[in-house]
């Protein structure tokens, strides 16, 4: 059955095929309180994803990235993914180019944190919001921000969780995701996977790059960003929730992920 809908000036013709009909090389839609279906897509233009309020997930192949307030995401052209939120809102810029320079960072998915001068160049853009006519600034101005992004960006690994492909592992990952504000051990995690203590240390680090302790430790903190969107909590009770004993040992461990501190959101 076709799908007709229309998202970003692309046409939705299936469940994850998208017909391009615009002929610009690039164009910006921002829309507020986002809503997107949480099916797998994919289309043939790089985008470049502002997240201005609220937070998104996007789960793209071995790897949930989580994308919070004031940073961007980098998909290169034709990379499948599903995207998921439960921000109460959630504003977007959504850049989409149809070529891109060669060069190997347009190649690979990215999140960073937005610069300010970055993040005034992508506000300005937003005067051409849905334009899809041609307009020379537009075009230069669009093809300096693309040509740009690679020394803005600065390496985020932090903000991405792997998915083991090693099946042994999912109930090991299932089990941390709901139990993250207890201590792990790591004889009922092996148990869990059937397999011994050391074998079950160094399958995941080889399968995921990370330590079980740093897995639970990413887990906490992108728990606590939604819990800071929500605007209902002080920073200590979020610390409580998410499984630290003192504000101080969050406000550490936070820090050592998102290179900033946490900040309860303040409601407008």
């Amino acid at each position: 059955m076709q799908n007709d809908m229309i998202k970003c000036g692309l046409k939705e013709q299936t469940n994850s095929g998208f017909v391009d009909t615009i002929e610009k090389e690039a164009y910006v839609w921002c829309e507020k309180d986002w809503k997107h279906d949480d099916h797998e897509h994919a289309h043939q233009r790089a985008q470049l994803t502002f997240v201005e309020e609220g937070y998104q997930y996007f789960h793209i192949e071995q790897k949930i990235y989580i994308v919070p307030q004031h940073h961007v995401i980098w998909i290169p052209s034709g990379k499948a993914h599903r995207i998921t939120s439960e921000a109460k809102t959630v504003n977007l810029m959504v850049f989409l180019f149809k070529t891109v320079f060669n060069d190997e960072f347009y190649r690979n998915v990215h999140v960073f944190a937005v610069p300010p001068v970055l993040k005034e160049m992508l506000l300005y853009a937003s005067k051409w919001n849905q334009l899809i006519e041609e307009d020379e600034e537009q075009d230069l101005f669009f093809k300096a921000i693309l040509k740009s992004l690679p020394n803005f960006c600065k390496e985020s690994s932090y903000l991405e969780i792997p998915v083991p492909s090693d099946v042994r592992l999912i109930p090991v990952c299932t089990y941390i995701k709901s139990n993250f504000k207890y201590s792990l051990h790591a004889d009922e995690l092996a148990e869990k996977a059937k397999m011994s203590v050391r074998s079950l240390q160094r399958i995941f680090k080889n399968e995921t790059g990370i330590t079980l302790q740093k897995y639970l430790q990413l887990v906490r903190i992108l728990k606590s960003i939604e819990l800071l969107d929500t605007q209902q909590y002080t920073l200590s009770q979020i610390a409580y929730k998410v499984g630290y004993q003192s504000l101080s040992a969050f406000t550490t461990s936070y820090y050592s992920i998102m290179k900033t501190k946490p900040k309860v959101k303040k409601i407008s």
